[in-house]
């Protein structure tokens, strides 16, 4: 199984790159879905890498394939902006998963 990059900037399809995974830069709905598509027809693909900016903007298409297929996994990677999430999001998806503040 190998990992494979869909990315919406070349900075940080480079970088992929420089660590052996292959990837593609798109951006736009069409592209994405297209590149997904292919991506989940390709049976030696097992971890899927995608930038958050995809998750946030296409989020029903993301969404569907976490939810319906096992293969490949979905692994949403922040891009050289930095990441989306609050500085917290660890401790705060802990408190809110087993109730216990950390």
């Amino acid at each position: 199984m190998r990992m494979f990059l869909i990315s919406d900037n070349v900075d940080t399809y480079t970088g992929m790159r420089l660590a052996g995974v292959d990837g593609v830069v798109i951006h736009s709905r069409k592209h994405l879905k297209e590149q997904l598509d292919k991506a989940i027809a390709d049976k030696t693909i097992g971890i899927l890498l995608i930038t958050e900016k995809f998750s946030r903007e296409f989020p029903d298409i993301i969404d569907d394939i976490k939810l319906n297929r096992k293969l490949p996994l979905i692994v949403e990677i922040p891009d050289r902006h930095g990441t989306g999430r609050k500085p917290d999001f660890i401790t705060s998806y802990v408190n809110e998963a087993i109730g216990l503040k950390l």
